[in-house]
């Protein structure tokens, strides 16, 4: 991990409460990406046990957030840090944020999952479009996580891009989903909760974007929300 972007303090101690607000932020994000790839195997396959298995993983989730929020608010009381430093625990609460959502996303597909996993119809070469969509959105946090263990933000706007990819294939589901309605009403129920699987894991890419644009903040100090893909592609070159 770079730290060179962590000024060094004289209290060798607020380095200390630095690096472990960082380190606990990757972890958190390390189990919700998790998360999401057990979730997304439980609902294609229709393993109950690893969806219960999701659930019970969002509590360690929250809890992570919490106790982040927390660390981060004492460091803001007692450091009273500027520049970069406060830049950074800004940028880690707004961060442990959006990953908690995602979180809650990975759990509503392992709680789809757990309806369907007793539908007859419910087979793995019936879901390659949310399979592949959910290797984008992975991709994406995946690419936002890296992004904060290095400090560079670089890659910034390649991990952004994708997210018309993600809502390119989004549209494609729900084509092919209002399709399969109208041939058989029969189909209603169920492809209303793969719409609900195929919306969550939407949200999760916004999510990534979300905690690309937080990271430029914490970076260049600029609040880069809103802005088209476009804009954003020439800000980064400025």
């Amino acid at each position: 991990m770079d730290n060179s972007k962590i000024g060094q303090h004289i209290s060798g101690q607020f380095n200390k409460e630095l690096e472990d607000v960082r380190n606990k932020v990757l972890t958190m994000g390390g189990l919700v990406e998790q998360q999401i790839e057990l979730a997304v195997t439980a609902f294609t396959t229709g393993d109950v046990e690893m969806a219960e298995l999701v659930i019970k993983q969002d509590n360690q989730v929250d809890a992570l957030e919490m106790a982040i929020d927390q660390e981060c608010m004492q460091i803001l009381a007692l450091r009273q840090p500027a520049a970069f430093d406060l830049r950074l625990l800004i940028a880690v609460i707004k961060v442990i944020n959006e990953l908690e959502r995602v979180g809650d996303m990975a759990e509503r597909i392992a709680e789809m999952a757990i309806q369907l996993s007793n539908a007859d119809s419910n087979k793995h070469d019936q879901y390659y479009e949310l399979e592949h969509m959910a290797e984008l959105v992975q991709e994406m946090l995946h690419g936002a996580l890296d992004v904060f263990a290095r400090m560079n933000i670089e890659d910034v706007t390649a991990i952004t891009g994708l997210d018309e990819n993600v809502d390119r294939e989004y549209g494609s589901i729900i084509r092919q989903l209002i399709t399969k309605m109208m041939e058989d009403p029969r189909n209603i129920t169920r492809m209303l909760n793969v719409l609900w699987v195929a919306r969550s894991l939407e949200r999760i890419g916004d999510h990534a974007c979300n905690v690309c644009e937080h990271l430029i903040y914490m970076v260049k100090g600029e609040d880069v929300r809103h802005l088209t893909q476009e804009e954003l592609e020439r800000k980064m070159k400025e």
